[in-house]
């Protein structure tokens, strides 16, 4: 199966309200629109992996993170979202415990939020 180690990844996200969610991602996200495809998707394209979102009336609900967007420098990038509207969740659980929002997570730090649609995304950063 090494056709698929170099194959693009698309991420699916269902969404209830499509003109709400392109508010977010690209007015707070920052994300640039790839259009519309004739399916209905609408398509973001993140370095080498594109994020379709799709209409679906009902919307799914994820328990988890559907989404995480590899950062370089989690504060700052915390900031600049914060600045857009973004708010980010805070929690103070055992072995899961945010300080300005970012959790130190073994080998990385993390920050979640949530869409309109109530998708769950995170900024991460790689700790070296």
């Amino acid at each position: 199966m090494t056709a698929l180690t170099h194959s693009e990844v698309t991420c699916m996200l269902p969404v209830k309200d499509l003109q709400r969610a392109r508010r977010f991602y690209e007015e707070q996200l920052g994300l640039r629109p790839e259009g519309l495809r004739p399916d209905g998707k609408f398509v973001y394209r993140c370095g080498g992996t594109a994020l379709a979102l799709f209409p679906k009336p009902e919307g799914t609900k994820a328990e988890h993170t559907a989404l995480s967007f590899r950062v370089q420098d989690i504060a700052q990038a915390v900031a600049e979202l914060q600045d857009r509207g973004v708010r980010f969740a805070d929690y103070d659980l055992p072995g899961l415990k945010t300080v300005n929002h970012v959790c130190v997570l073994g080998s990385e730090k993390a920050a979640w939020f949530e869409d309109p649609e109530g998708n769950i995304l995170c900024l991460h950063q790689d700790l070296e």
